[in-house]
């Protein structure tokens, strides 16, 4: 009898073990935090970026007492010789010696001239903030003063912008109101001026924060985060100038932000959280279509689902290797490295990450 306690026992336990989601851990080459929390003064982070320079690599994001807090601000961190260098201030919300409002959603960009571009948002809230950005032509080290973008538009409002075959840099962007959200794009030259808008048809889906992909038959496709459980998309054929009316894929949306890139081998990458509800999971998944997506790295699982891991960056580095940054617990900001020749997959069906 004790035998066959102990055996069924020994099943459950396998059951319980095969269970466990798909991780692929051995794509994982580092995962380590861009600062400590006694490197800074300000208790509470989100909504980081990166870009990779010609000295390392440069990360952003926003920092203060809490979201909407007047006191929020944008640093900068720069990883040079193998290891993060302490947060500076790059960018506050000071208007007068009376009136700040909180800054938001920096974005870091590296023109074809190798000038950095911090974009980033500043006011009241994401319905009332205006486009703002600096550049730096020493990697981040020191800063112009501030300008505000042209005729009234944002620039990128989470994700990276791209280039395009033609020079002209392309804005993944949106506006949200309490009752409607909206993407469309914008483009500028690689002096930041001309600055146009491009609508695009939203097809009554409530969608915001945009990434931009590249497929090799030159068209281009945005994935976007939404209100209705899913990642939502669109497509254009004529280098951007004109997207096809957004629809929802099969991909989970808990409404919070993902990011996407094209690999240099093709395929496409997006960092999300696979699930629809709360920020407690985020996951690395890969396709060859954009179309349909296999599960790839699970980078956060928390079993209580009390905390949150959100609002990812990614980029792949000239060597090859994927750089992710991303929210932990709005507290730090985390930073991940993969190696995509090492990713092994497994399909996500039914919306559903898979189990081992």
């Amino acid at each position: 009898m004790k035998l066959s306690i102990s055996i069924i026992l020994l099943l459950f336990a396998v059951a319980g073990w095969s269970q466990k989601p798909f991780t692929c851990e051995n794509a994982v080459i580092k995962s380590e935090f861009i600062y400590q929390k006694n490197d800074v003064d300000f208790p509470s982070c989100h909504a980081s970026t990166i870009v990779e320079t010609s000295e390392g690599f440069l990360a952003a994001w926003f920092g203060g007492t809490e979201e909407k807090a007047p006191d929020v601000c944008i640093y900068v961190a720069a990883f040079n010789n193998g290891k993060w260098e302490k947060p500076v201030l790059a960018a506050d919300g000071i208007q007068d010696a009376n009136k700040r409002f909180p800054c938001w959603n920096p974005v870091l960009f590296r023109k074809d001239n190798g000038e950095i571009v911090l974009y980033y948002k500043v006011g009241p809230d994401p319905r009332t903030w205006w486009g703002m950005y600096k550049t730096s032509s020493d990697h981040g080290k020191t800063w112009s003063a501030a300008a505000k973008i042209s005729d009234n538009l944002l620039g990128p409002i989470k994700n990276k912008p791209v280039r395009l075959n033609n020079g002209k840099i392309l804005y993944p962007t949106s506006f949200e109101t309490p009752e409607k959200w909206n993407i469309y794009m914008e483009t500028s030259d690689q002096d930041l001026k001309n600055w146009q808008k491009i609508n695009i048809e939203n097809n009554g889906l409530n969608s915001i924060q945009p990434s931009v992909l590249f497929h090799k038959d030159g068209s281009l496709q945005l994935l976007c985060r939404s209100r209705n459980k899913t990642i939502n998309t669109t497509w254009s054929k004529d280098n951007g100038k004109t997207w096809s009316p957004l629809t929802q894929t099969t991909l989970p949306n808990n409404n919070a932000g993902t990011d996407a890139v094209t690999l240099s081998d093709g395929r496409q990458l997006l960092v999300f959280s696979p699930i629809t509800k709360g920020r407690y999971e985020l996951g690395v998944a890969v396709s060859d279509d954009g179309i349909n997506w296999n599960a790839a790295v699970l980078l956060e699982n928390n079993p209580d689902k009390s905390a949150e891991y959100s609002y990812p960056a990614v980029i792949q580095a000239k060597n090859g290797q994927v750089h992710i940054t991303y929210t932990w617990k709005r507290e730090l900001i985390k930073h991940v490295v993969i190696d995509p020749k090492k990713i092994t997959t497994k399909p996500i069906q039914n919306g559903e990450w898979p189990l081992n």
